[in-house]
């Protein structure tokens, strides 16, 4: 009958969807503590973090074992402190923080919601922790600042965002910013140097776009969301997911956070995938993070570079 096809038909989809799913298991990385000296498991990231305000997770965009690590890592911390976790990503801008609220609290549509809050194109990499903070009603912090004021802060510096309406000020790191200095600078640069040797990535901007400006709005305005959302809920524990270059080495929204906030304590976690997997050599990679994690290599994208 009818019914019994559309059951079946169901079952498959079903099956599809947990088949992608189960493509990802404990087989498909290591964790690294630093501090311990020794491989780790979950668990024990989340009873460091008793200690902790801030998990910065730094990842690559496209790793689909770090994507569902994420969601794993989001979920125990959610088992362990309940309510007093937060959400906080590089992937919604400050501006879209209204509507991410409705979409949480409210029966505001799944397909509106994307569009007006402009969703990244990979979203469903991220759908899943932006889904069971509905479900459990967790605060989700939309950190960044929009492209537009990036391309700005780039091109004219931040005299050209001090020359935008006030109204729009509130949506970016308040100015004058700290800008990236050190060794996150020379890093910023070499990014910068590399890109120009690639036709792809060369900046449309001319030569005149300072990357270290746009780059350090981006560091400062995550930071300044953080640390303003503690402002407000003092007590909360924030899950702060972004691109690593955002938290290597405790460089770049980590430091910016540090100035805003020095009392805040912060562990960061760097992934990414090597072709050593999986027999890390975990002394190469000790001075990015606090915990390392090493994904599988043969785990497909979920998206191509």
């Amino acid at each position: 009958s009818m019914n019994h096809l559309r059951f079946f038909t169901l079952c498959f989809f079903v099956l599809i969807s947990v088949k992608n799913n189960a493509q990802v298991t404990e087989q498909n990385y290591r964790i690294y503590s630093v501090k311990a000296a020794k491989e780790i498991a979950i668990a024990e990231i989340t009873e460091d973090m008793k200690n902790a305000d801030v998990l910065f997770y730094g990842e690559e965009h496209n790793d689909s074992v770090t994507h569902y690590l994420e969601h794993k890592i989001f979920e125990t911390l959610f088992q362990k402190y309940n309510s007093d976790i937060a959400l906080s990503m590089e992937m919604f801008e400050r501006d879209v923080q209204p509507i991410m609220n409705e979409y949480l609290t409210s029966d505001v549509r799944e397909k509106n919601f994307k569009k007006d809050a402009r969703v990244w194109s990979n979203y469903k990499d991220y759908r899943p922790m932006v889904e069971f903070s509905k479900l459990n009603k967790l605060d989700v912090i939309c950190a960044n600042a929009a492209g537009r004021y990036s391309n700005l802060a780039g091109r004219k510096g931040q005299k050209g965002l001090m020359d935008l309406p006030q109204e729009s000020k509130k949506y970016f790191a308040p100015l004058p910013y700290d800008t990236a200095s050190g060794k996150y600078h020379e890093k910023l640069v070499g990014l910068f140097d590399q890109g120009s040797s690639k036709k792809k990535k060369q900046p449309s901007m001319g030569e005149s776009f300072s990357l270290v400006m746009a780059q350090s709005l981006w560091d400062a305005t995550m930071a300044f969301s953080i640390h303003e959302y503690f402002e407000k809920n003092p007590t909360k524990k924030v899950f702060q997911v972004n691109g690593r270059f955002h938290s290597d080495e405790h460089f770049a929204v980590v430091t910016q956070l540090k100035k805003y906030n020095p009392k805040l304590r912060v562990l960061v976690i760097s992934s990414g995938s090597d072709e050593s997997f999986p027999n890390v050599d975990w002394k190469k990679f000790e001075n990015q993070g606090d915990y390392i994690i090493i994904t599988d290599p043969k785990v497909p994208k979920t998206y191509k570079d």
